[in-house]
């Protein structure tokens, strides 16, 4: 099977991937004896890199329904950004000539909820979940505010603009990345995953990907 060569071919082989999973009927592509033994001989050409969160219900080979060597996967609690994280997207994109970043947030975050606690009560986790939180809580400070709003909603909301801005500092920090967004050989979108539903709910994308993302605070749009 080809693996797909541009942005937009590539997040729609993730889009038809994620409704397969959400239907019930997953294909399990390039799992199998043949896809084992030809990356082991021939190497790798994953289509799209994506950096989500270490939630054991969040798995991207799963949500998108594809095999050995399609993703490579790049994780962190609440897919916070550190010098490791833009290292290895870095190397995706330029080493590896991946034409697809994916941020991969989701509902009911642990991370997401342990800032939200950490601002209503002005109390820091102690080791180093205190730098998780460090580095979620800008997304809290610059995205919508939600006073009168339920937990629920405001966690959900927070998850949103983590998500986008997550997708934002990328592009910000990686001279390597923008440089390729600009120039049209790789995308960035950032997708928010329901636990109960199994879908992902497109909230920023940049560079040509065949979709546009909805402006902040609209409703979220299926990648339908």
């Amino acid at each position: 099977m080809e693996q797909p060569r541009t942005p937009r071919d590539a997040f729609a082989a993730l889009l038809a991937g994620n409704r397969r999973f959400v239907d019930g009927s997953p294909e399990h592509p390039n799992q199998d004896l043949g896809r084992r033994q030809q990356t082991a001989a021939q190497g790798q050409h994953p289509f799209a890199v994506v950096f989500g969160c270490m939630d054991s219900r969040v798995a991207a080979e799963i949500v998108f329904d594809r095999g050995l060597g399609d993703l490579a996967v790049v994780r962190t609690a609440g897919h916070v950004v550190d010098g490791g994280v833009l290292g290895s997207l870095e190397f995706g994109v330029t080493v590896m000539g991946i034409p697809l970043v994916v941020v991969l947030g989701h509902d009911s975050c642990g991370a997401i909820r342990a800032t939200l606690e950490t601002h209503r009560t002005g109390i820091y986790p102690g080791g180093y979940v205190r730098d998780i939180v460090e580095r979620v809580t800008p997304s809290l400070v610059t995205g919508r505010q939600h006073d009168d709003a339920s937990e629920t909603t405001v966690a959900d909301a927070l998850t949103e603009d983590h998500t986008r801005h997550t997708v934002q500092l990328i592009v910000e920090r990686s001279a390597a990345i923008a440089e390729r967004v600009a120039g049209g050989q790789v995308g960035v979108v950032g997708v928010v995953y329901r636990l109960d539903e199994g879908r992902v709910r497109l909230v920023e994308a940049l560079g040509d990907v065949g979709v546009d993302a909805p402006l902040p605070g609209a409703a979220a749009s299926d990648l339908d």
